[in-house]
């Protein structure tokens, strides 16, 4: 039903016409804790009959929406959906200790070639010695 004095307002008036396309996708609404929060305080404040009904078609919500979020109210839940959505930034130390983990296996990685490597010094310095030992003897024995 219309109010008369809405009706009044108008004349004289162009009204825009509502776009008719539909979209090919419906866009999902997203409520914030807050708008949530204010929802369910301003309905359980409402002491009138028909004041939640008006509410509802006010801001365009369904009981289902009021229920679920005096649910979540009651459970003290609203509060924690303030919280930005997605995953979680990663924390810092964490972060940090990964690349400290990653220089160590490194670094024992270096470790380990550098230790072969004096092993292999090691067996070539024996060697040598033995052949400079071996042709000495080698040459007194002429």
């Amino acid at each position: 039903m219309l109010d008369p004095l809405a009706l009044r307002a108008l004349v004289g008036k162009t009204v825009p016409m509502p776009d008719p396309e539909v979209r090919e996708r419906p866009v999902r609404r997203h409520f914030t804790a807050e708008y949530k929060r204010r929802i369910v305080e301003e309905a359980n404040a409402a002491t009138e009959p028909g004041v939640v009904g008006a509410l509802l078609r006010r801001e365009g919500l369904y009981s289902s929406h009021l229920t679920e979020w005096r649910r979540l109210y009651r459970v003290g839940a609203l509060s924690g959906l303030t919280r930005p959505r997605g995953r979680p930034a990663p924390n810092p130390l964490a972060a940090e200790n990964d690349r400290l983990r990653s220089a160590i296996d490194r670094l024992e990685a270096r470790l380990v070639r550098a230790e072969k490597v004096i092993a292999v010094q090691g067996n070539v310095s024996a060697l040598l010695r033995e052949l400079s030992l071996g042709s000495a003897e080698h040459t007194d024995e002429r």
